[in-house]
């Protein structure tokens, strides 16, 4: 039936295939096994109207926060398309759903990076009593932190836990009982955060305006 399905698959939906696979190499310094599949008919996206939208890649680079898998998906998108200048607008404002995978390496790599190292520094103020975040790894399905004061490094690793609450995420660290809220644009809605196979796993919800 699937098979079926891509072969009838008509050419408009294969030419916004290829738009958003364009699109999404542009704006990632680094994305792999790029998967999209648009579910309408070319009388459908003529009508203004596609049915969904599903997109699945891995190994992205996104101005320097680093996923190993991310998957979207969108429903019931309403559209003005101009085939005159090959332009796509939404009318109304897509809402997505998604899934975000970060192992141990990328989180890492993103927390001691130039661009995004001022996290450590939130983290060390907020939730290490000021000292200075050395090392994060995830083992055992759980997520470990090594901190250090005064060129000190402390051997004993603390554990981390993320809750999510009304769609914020926050971190825990119930060794000093303290706890931060990590920034995120308000309208994404974090619905649950969970770590499994050594992968931090985030599921979340967003509109998205055009």
């Amino acid at each position: 039936m699937v098979e079926k399905r891509i072969q009838n698959k008509g050419i408009l939906a294969k030419l916004l295939e290829q738009g958003i696979r364009v699109l999404l190499v542009k704006e990632c310094k680094k994305i792999n096994n790029i998967k999209i599949d648009i579910n309408s008919s070319s009388i459908q996206i003529i009508k203004g109207e596609i049915k969904k939208i599903t997109i699945f890649a891995e190994d992205i680079d996104y101005r320097g926060l680093l996923f190993d898998e991310f998957k979207l998906e969108t429903n019931n998108l309403k559209i003005n398309l101009k085939l005159t200048n090959k332009e796509l607008y939404f009318i109304n404002n897509p809402k997505i759903k998604f899934h975000i995978s970060l192992s141990q390496n990328s989180l890492r790599t993103v927390l001691f990076s130039d661009n995004w190292n001022w996290i450590s520094n939130l983290l060390s103020k907020e939730i290490l009593n000021n000292k200075k975040l050395e090392d994060i790894k995830i083992l055992n399905d759980e997520l470990l932190i090594k901190a250090s004061e005064e060129n000190i490094t402390f051997t004993e690793e603390e554990k981390i836990n993320i809750k999510t609450e009304q769609g914020k995420v926050y971190l825990e660290n119930k060794n000093c009982n303290k706890s931060i809220r990590i920034p995120i644009e308000d309208k994404i809605y974090i619905k649950n955060v969970t770590i499994e196979n050594n992968l931090i796993n985030i599921f979340a919800k967003s509109s998205i305006s055009f």
